[in-house]
């Protein structure tokens, strides 16, 4: 295939799918290198798509692909920081509440694994539809939409123990204190 085909079925992707990389990755600058890392893949091997159309697919699974590769690296590699520039990069309103809103995301991804990561984000931030990740993921849609459940309940019982956990700490703290400013009557 054409190498100017590539570079024009990419131009309407490129945005999207550079900010998919920034979020599965976590880190703006390692979502950069996934990114790139992806790219070159996807260039060596434009030759092997079958069908123009089937490249927004093609592409993200090659994406997936690398960053599943990334995470069996050795462990200073699945590194994760995250910086002010790398939660939104967005104008916003404020801060703060979008500081709080990625640290319960960043809670709740804790618990999935890095496919089930990928899905969600697809789905849930990126906007895209059950049969577009079934062809990605090469399956089933209804394997799409049970995994894409698990994950979500993965995702609530985490944050659900999170709150509980939060809950009771802070009630013994309180009783803790109460106890402590009690002073005896004579």
């Amino acid at each position: 295939m054409d190498g100017d085909l590539f570079w024009k079925l990419l131009e309407a992707e490129h945005p999207k799918a550079e900010r998919f990389c920034r979020k599965i990755a976590a880190d703006r600058q390692d979502g950069d290198d996934l990114y790139h890392d992806a790219l070159l893949a996807a260039w060596r091997k434009f030759g092997t798509l079958r069908n123009v159309d089937s490249f927004r697919p093609w592409l993200y699974r090659i994406i997936v692909n690398k960053f599943k590769s990334l995470l069996r690296g050795p462990w200073w590699r699945r590194r994760q920081i995250l910086d002010e520039a790398s939660l939104n990069e967005r104008e916003v309103c404020d801060p703060a509440e979008i500081h709080t809103a990625r640290r319960w995301l960043d809670r709740a991804f804790e618990a999935l694994s890095p496919a089930d990561k990928t899905l969600v984000i697809l789905y849930e931030l990126e906007g895209w539809n059950i049969p577009e990740l079934a062809k990605i993921y090469g399956r089933p849609e209804g394997t799409i939409k049970s995994r894409l459940s698990r994950a979500r309940r993965k995702m609530r019982e985490r944050l659900m123990r999170y709150i509980s956990d939060k809950a009771n700490s802070l009630t013994f703290e309180a009783d803790y204190a109460l106890s402590r400013s009690k002073t005896p009557i004579e």
